[in-house]
């Protein structure tokens, strides 16, 4: 079985492909379990928690925009991609999108287009695993988000394991230590906040008890990974956030009209979805 070195244009990657030591990985990727991540030079990383508070989504955050990268199982035979693609072109058409379809890289790719936004998803088959990346941002940066994402699933490592899943689940997300630990520390500030912890009961934790920096051993290179994770930014479910969610994550992001001050609506999918879930009302 051939073994690549990171970069030199075979990805995305399957783990057990991969010759780069992991000591270069820690640095360069952010390892969420089943999928490690590039992070992009002066970006941040971004933390989406569910409302049951555990993670939904990962992102890089950079100047032009937000790219996610999600594993999915897939069958043996391949193709899963192509299978999904005329799927979440019709999904994003009934949300309002203007849809539009390029020629990439690794195939078909899909163009989304609502006020204020463009989204572009890039899926990748693998060996029993299928790969997504989704890129968005303002209008007026396509081709600057098209570069960017297909440079990122191109470094992107997927770790399958053995575990047996449904064609099309989502692997588990793991956070590295350094980003749990900044997880836990906003979770308590939630509760700090609120007097309400992450069970639903009074909280009864304090900040000053929770860890906040890297482990001791963990070697932080600046602007690298676990420099990243360690300063990461993380919403829970019903917060603001700054650019596009997965479309396919039914989150609830409507605010109170009453409520001040008004907090960010979001990325332009979010507003799509809130003005979809207020139709159905």
């Amino acid at each position: 079985m051939a073994k690549y070195r990171i970069g030199d244009t075979a990805g995305p990657y399957d783990i057990d492909d991969v010759v780069t030591p992991a000591a270069d990985l820690a640095n360069s990727h952010l390892d969420l379990g089943s999928v490690l991540v590039p992070v992009v030079e002066g970006g941040q990383v971004t933390v989406e928690m569910s409302a049951t508070h555990q993670p939904e989504a990962v992102y890089l955050e950079t100047p032009i925009g937000r790219v996610g990268v999600l594993a999915f199982a897939a069958p043996r035979s391949g193709g899963q991609w192509r299978e999904l693609v005329r799927e979440l072109a019709e999904s994003l058409q009934a949300e309002g999108a203007q849809t539009s379809f390029d020629d990439g890289h690794w195939g078909r790719e899909v163009l989304a287009k609502v006020d204020g936004g463009e989204h572009r998803f890039i899926g990748v088959d693998g060996p029993r695993w299928m790969v997504r990346c989704v890129a968005s941002g303002p209008d007026g940066t396509a081709d600057q988000l098209a570069q960017l994402a297909r440079a990122i699933l191109a470094e992107t490592v997927v770790r399958r394991g053995k575990e047996p899943f449904p064609p099309r689940d989502v692997l588990p997300i793991v956070l590295p230590p350094v980003l749990a630990e900044q997880v836990s520390a906003a979770q308590q500030q939630m509760a700090a906040e609120t007097g309400v912890g992450p069970d639903g009961r009074p909280a009864v934790s304090s900040l000053d008890d929770a860890p906040t920096a890297p482990a001791a051993d963990a070697e932080v290179l600046p602007g690298g990974a676990v420099a990243q994770a360690a300063a990461a930014n993380v919403f829970t479910e019903g917060a603001p956030a700054a650019a596009v969610d997965d479309p396919e994550t039914d989150v609830d992001d409507e605010t109170p009209d009453d409520e001040t001050p008004t907090p960010s609506e979001g990325s332009a999918m979010q507003r799509l979805r809130g003005r979809r879930k207020r139709r159905r009302r």
